[in-house]
């Protein structure tokens, strides 16, 4: 497997993996059009076409049974978020093929995005997610860290996870890029 960066070609094939990712997922996002795809891979669409979109930060995992030249079967993205004004990175969303998951595709892809983002000198990450898979990767419920989720019903399933820029002193209310509002 190989991760690398997004290119303007792996959108369909990007799509199709976030589709059937949250397909058979209880707390997906509803479709945004009537019997249309999990709104999480419509949110990719939209995230790119955003201020807030990071290109740098969305990431595939390519099969690389061709030496990389395989099919997508993973993808993660992080896109401009904010804490009070100041920025952060909301991640989300992350979407392994089906067949491939709990092969580890999902851990590749958490570790390559969060190096990323660290060297890019990013100071947080959020999400929304189960705090059961995202603890090994050093995410902890938000309100641990002074920062509280967007709907305060999220609960411990909102995380963040600090960078090496941290700033203690980033604490309030975090805010994911518009497209996240519209789902």
């Amino acid at each position: 497997m190989l991760i690398r960066r997004e290119n303007p070609r792996d959108a369909p094939a990007i799509r199709a993996v976030t589709a059937a990712a949250f397909a058979a997922a209880a707390n997906s996002a509803p479709p945004v059009e009537p019997g249309g795809d999990p709104g999480e891979a419509t949110l990719v669409e939209w995230l790119r076409g955003d201020e807030g979109w990071l290109p740098q930060l969305s990431l595939v995992a390519v099969d690389d049974a061709d030496n990389g030249g395989g099919a997508i079967i993973g993808h993660v993205v992080c896109s401009r978020g904010g804490v009070d004004g100041r920025p952060a990175l909301g991640l989300g969303p992350l979407s392994v093929s089906p067949e491939r998951q709990r092969c580890g595709v999902g851990s590749a892809l958490m570790h390559a995005v969060l190096g990323a983002a660290d060297a890019l000198g990013e100071p947080l990450v959020a999400l929304l997610g189960a705090p059961a898979y995202y603890a090994r990767f050093g995410f902890r419920p938000a309100t641990r860290y002074g920062v509280a989720a967007p709907d305060p019903a999220r609960g411990d399933s909102f995380q963040v996870r600090p960078l090496s820029a941290y700033d203690p002193s980033m604490t309030g209310t975090f805010t994911y890029a518009r497209p996240f509002d519209r789902i």
